[in-house]
């Protein structure tokens, strides 16, 4: 029995996307034996650093800072001794309000402080001091210099992937949480209203 052309066409049709699709795989992997030592830099272009924040005990509202630049060395064989040093442009921060946006980087009344970041705050920085692994889980400790004031923070991470990137890189990428207090680093403005607790949610990629 011979298949009529037009019914041989339309499986043509719908195979060739479903075969196309099964070819490609994503790059990363979350095979960590992927990981080779050397010192990475930042992908900014795909790291983020999300903060979160209650509002009024309604809901939470959040924004995000981009454009993150540092580096990343590493040896697999001593994963304890990983450093990493990255700089976060607190200017560019983004919200889906522009009205909250322009309010966190707005000057103070009358040459009084800022509630917020102000209209020209430096970068923020975050150099880590110790590394403890477990599997591909790690605790990052280090010093998180913000608005002017350096704390110590603790950022709960994980490896979330490996591989030569789009940018044809070895790529390693990373999930990492954590929890500060802003008014830990001088910005107090509206608490309780708005949570002194700001619950930071980092996802990083290193290039080779």
């Amino acid at each position: 029995m011979r298949l009529p052309l037009v019914l041989i066409a339309a499986t043509a049709i719908v195979a060739v996307p479903v075969v196309a699709q099964q070819a490609m795989q994503k790059p990363g992997s979350l095979n960590p034996a992927l990981v080779t030592g050397g010192t990475y830099t930042a992908d900014a272009a795909h790291s983020l650093i999300g903060w979160r924040v209650d509002h009024l005990g309604f809901n939470d509202y959040f924004g995000i800072f981009g454009d993150v630049a540092g580096t990343l060395t590493l040896d697999p064989k001593k994963p304890n001794a990983a450093r990493v040093e990255v700089t976060i442009p607190v200017s560019k921060v983004t919200t889906a309000s522009t009205g909250l946006t322009g309010h966190l980087l707005r000057a103070g009344k009358d040459g009084g402080k800022p509630d917020f970041f102000g209209p020209t705050p430096a970068d923020a920085k975050f150099v880590s001091t110790s590394v403890t692994t477990q599997g591909q889980r790690a605790k990052i400790t280090g010093n998180l210099t913000l608005n002017g004031v350096t704390r110590p923070v603790v950022l709960d991470a994980a490896f979330s992937g490996a591989g030569i990137g789009m940018n044809k890189k070895e790529t390693v990428g990373f999930h990492a949480t954590a929890t500060i207090k802003r008014s830990e680093f001088g910005i107090g403005y509206a608490i309780p209203m708005v949570s002194d607790a700001v619950n930071l949610d980092v996802t990083a990629a290193f290039e080779k």
